[in-house]
C-alpha cells in the first residue's frame, strides 16, 4: 500500500474533536435496542427500539418455531450498523422506523407464556433425583450477556466501518479531547472485565482475605496469554504495512493482530492488551481495601487520585509534550491510563498511568457484585457475616445464598440510584471544568471515568428493566402445589429449567459465548480489507454492502459454533480476579 494513501489516511483520521454525550447515546440506545431485542421467546429485552421489535416479534412467535439467523441479524445486527453509518447524524429517525413495526406486531395476540397445565389423564412430570448442587453457581444473566454482546457488536463493526467515509469522523476517536462513539469502547471493556471479575469473589467472599501472594501468582499465570498477544500484535503492527490509524473504536481492545497503530492512543510498544492483562493483578492488590470500604467508594477515590496526578503533579503537561525518548515516555499514554501509584507504590511517571482504568474497573467491579447476586445487597452482607457466626441465621434459608429468587425490582432500584448518581458527578465536573476542558479517553481523566461507569451502569440497567417489563416472570406447572408458580420461586432441583427460561436471544449468546475468536477473525478480516481496498475513497453504496456482508458472515461464523466453545482463554480473560 502506497506512502502517499497512508499519509493520507493518517491525517484522515487525526485532529478529531468528536461529538456530544446526547449523539453518542442515542446511537447507542439503537444499537442497545437491536442487541437486546433478540430474546426470541426468552426474557431478554433492552432500552431501545430493535429490541423492542424483536420482542414483539418474538413474544408472537411459537417456541416450536423460533426466529431464523438471517430474520434475527436483520433485527439485532443491522440497525447497529445503520446506527453509526446512514443514519448516524438522526438516529432518532431509526428508532421511529423500528418503532412503526413494533406496534404493529403488538396488536396481535401474544403466545401464552409458561408451561400448560396437564391434563387429568397426562403423566406427571418426573421429579429429579439429583440433588441441588452445594457449589454456589451464579446463572447467566440475560440482562449482562445481551450488554456484554452488544458492546462487542458495536466493537466488530466499528474497527472496519470507522475506515470508511460513510461513517462520520465526529463519531471517531478523538485525539486528546472529546467524546465519541469510538472512545466508548476501551473503556466498556474494561467496565465488563470488572463486572465478570465479580464472580469469583460473590461465590467465595473469603477469596479477599485468602493470602495475596498466592493470590497474584495466579492472576499473573492467567494474564500471560493475554500479554503474548499483546507482544504479537506490537511484532505485527511493525512489521507489516498497515495504513495508520488511531480511530478505531476496540481495535486496541479486541484482541486483533491487525491494528492501525496511532503513538497517540497508548504509546509506541504499549497496548490495550497489557492493559487487560495487568487489571486483574491490580484488583487483586485491592482485595484488603474492598473488605473495608464499598466498592464504589473506592472507584470514587482512585478516579481523584488519578485526577490528581494529571492536574498536581504535571502528568497533564508531560503527556501531550514529552518527547518520547525512552521506553517510560515512549509509552506514556498507557502507563497513564493503566491505574495509579497507589497499587504498586510506584511513582513519577509511572503514577500517572496507573489509575484511570482501575477506577473504570473497580465500578465495574461494583456494578457486578449488585447485578450478578439475586440480590443487590447480597455481596454487603457476605462481607458483614465473613468470620462470625450470624445470630438466629439458619443455615437451609436460601434468602442468604445465591440459591435465592432474584429481586430484579431491588436491583433496578440500586442500579437506578448509581445511574443518577453517575450522571450526576460527570454534569458536575464538567459544569466546572474539574478535569479539563472536556473528556479525554487518551489521559482517561476523571470526567472519562465517570462517563464509562454512567453509560455502561445505565445501559445495563435499560437491559434489566426491558427484561422485567417486556416479559415478566414465567410461571410453569409445581408439583408440590399442583398451581403454576413463577419460575424464580421454584427450588434448586429446577435451576435448569429457571436457566432455560432466562436465556439470552440465541444469536446473542452464540457471540458472547465466542466472543474472543470472534474478535481475532473480525480483525483478520478488517486488516484484509484495509489491506485490499482503499477504503478511504470508497462510494457508500460500496462501503455498506462490504459492511453488510462482513458482518453477516461474522455472526454466521458465531451462529455455525454457538453450541461449542473454541478457546478457553476467554474465560480466563473475562472473569479473572
Amino acid at each position: 500500500m502506497g506512502s502517499d494513501y497512508k499519509a493520507a489516511k493518517e491525517g484522515w483520521v487525526s485532529d478529531l474533536t468528536g461529538s456530544t454525550v446526547l449523539h453518542v447515546n442515542l446511537i447507542s440506545s439503537v444499537a442497545l435496542v437491536s442487541s437486546s431485542s433478540s430474546a426470541s421467546n426468552f426474557p431478554d429485552r433492552q432500552p431501545q427500539c430493535s429490541i423492542a421489535l424483536y420482542s414483539a416479534l418474538a413474544s408472537r412467535t411459537t417456541p416450536l418455531k423460533p426466529i431464523s439467523f438471517p430474520i434475527a441479524w436483520m433485527i439485532l445486527v443491522l440497525p447497529l450498523l445503520l446506527s453509526m453509518t446512514l443514519f448516524a447524524n438522526s438516529p432518532a429517525w431509526l428508532s421511529l422506523l423500528l418503532l412503526v413495526p413494533t406496534g404493529l406486531l403488538l396488536l396481535l395476540p401474544q403466545q401464552p407464556l409458561g408451561t400448560p397445565l396437564p391434563s387429568p389423564g397426562s403423566p406427571r412430570p418426573r421429579q429429579s433425583s439429583t440433588q441441588p448442587s452445594l457449589t454456589p453457581q451464579i446463572p447467566t444473566l440475560p440482562a449482562v450477556t445481551v450488554y456484554r454482546a452488544h458492546m462487542m457488536l458495536m466493537t466488530i463493526l466499528g474497527i472496519l466501518a470507522v475506515d470508511f467515509p460513510v461513517f462520520p469522523r465526529t463519531l471517531a476517536k478523538c485525539e486528546t479531547f472529546g467524546v465519541s462513539l469510538m472512545d466508548l469502547g476501551v473503556g466498556s471493556f474494561v467496565f465488563s472485565q470488572g463486572l465478570v471479575s465479580a464472580i469469583p469473589i460473590l461465590k467465595n467472599p473469603s477469596y479477599l482475605s485468602a493470602p495475596a501472594v498466592p493470590k497474584i501468582l495466579s492472576v499473573t499465570w492467567k494474564s500471560l496469554p493475554i500479554i503474548f498477544l499483546g507482544v504479537v500484535r506490537v511484532l505485527l503492527v511493525k512489521g507489516t504495512e498497515y495504513p495508520v490509524s488511531e480511530l478505531v473504536l476496540t481495535r486496541v481492545a479486541a484482541h486483533q493482530p491487525y491494528h492501525q497503530e496511532h503513538e497517540s492512543e497508548y504509546g509506541t510498544h504499549w497496548n490495550f492488551f497489557i492493559t487487560l492483562a495487568l487489571l486483574p493483578i491490580l484488583q487483586v492488590i485491592l482485595h484488603p481495601i474492598i473488605k473495608h470500604i464499598p466498592i464504589a467508594l473506592l472507584g470514587v477515590l482512585v478516579a481523584s487520585a488519578q485526577q490528581m496526578t494529571l492536574s498536581s503533579l504535571g502528568m497533564h503537561d508531560f503527556l501531550l509534550n514529552a518527547p518520547r525518548t525512552g521506553i517510560i515516555s515512549a509509552n506514556k499514554e498507557g502507563f497513564v491510563s493503566l491505574a495509579g501509584e497507589c497499587p504498586l507504590g510506584l511513582s513519577g511517571t509511572l503514577s500517572e498511568g496507573q489509575q484511570g482504568y482501575l477506577a473504570v474497573h473497580l465500578f465495574g467491579l461494583s456494578a457486578g457484585t449488585i447485578i450478578l447476586p439475586p440480590s443487590p445487597k447480597y455481596f454487603s452482607r457476605a462481607l458483614k457475616t465473613q468470620g462470625r457466626a450470624r445470630r438466629n441465621s439458619d443455615p437451609n434459608d436460601k434468602r442468604n445464598t445465591l440459591f435465592a429468587p432474584r429481586e430484579n425490582d431491588h436491583t433496578a432500584i440500586e442500579l437506578f440510584s448509581y445511574t443518577v448518581v453517575w450522571w450526576t458527578l460527570l454534569s458536575l465536573l464538567k459544569i466546572f471544568g474539574i478535569g479539563g476542558a472536556d473528556v479525554s479517553r487518551r489521559m482517561v481523566n476523571i470526567q472519562y471515568i465517570f462517563w464509562m461507569a454512567a453509560f455502561n451502569t445505565s445501559f445495563i440497567l435499560g437491559y434489566l428493566v426491558l427484561d422485567m417489563s417486556f416479559n415478566p416472570s414465567r410461571s410453569v406447572y409445581s408439583q408440590q402445589s399442583k398451581l403454576k408458580v413463577p419460575v424464580d420461586k421454584l427450588d434448586t432441583n429446577h435451576s435448569d429449567l429457571q436457566q432455560h427460561m432466562q436465556a439470552a436471544p440465541p444469536l446473542l449468546e452464540a457471540i458472547n459465548k465466542n466472543g474472543l475468536v470472534l474478535f481475532l477473525v473480525a480483525n483478520v478480516a478488517t486488516g484484509l480489507v484495509n489491506l485490499t481496498v482503499q477504503t478511504m475513497y470508497t462510494s457508500d453504496r460500496w462501503a455498506m454492502t462490504i459492511l453488510s456482508g462482513y458482518t453477516f458472515a461474522l455472526c454466521w461464523f458465531a451462529w455455525i459454533f454457538r453450541g461449542t466453545r473454541l478457546c478457553e482463554l476467554q474465560d480466563s480473560l473475562l472473569s479473572r480476579g
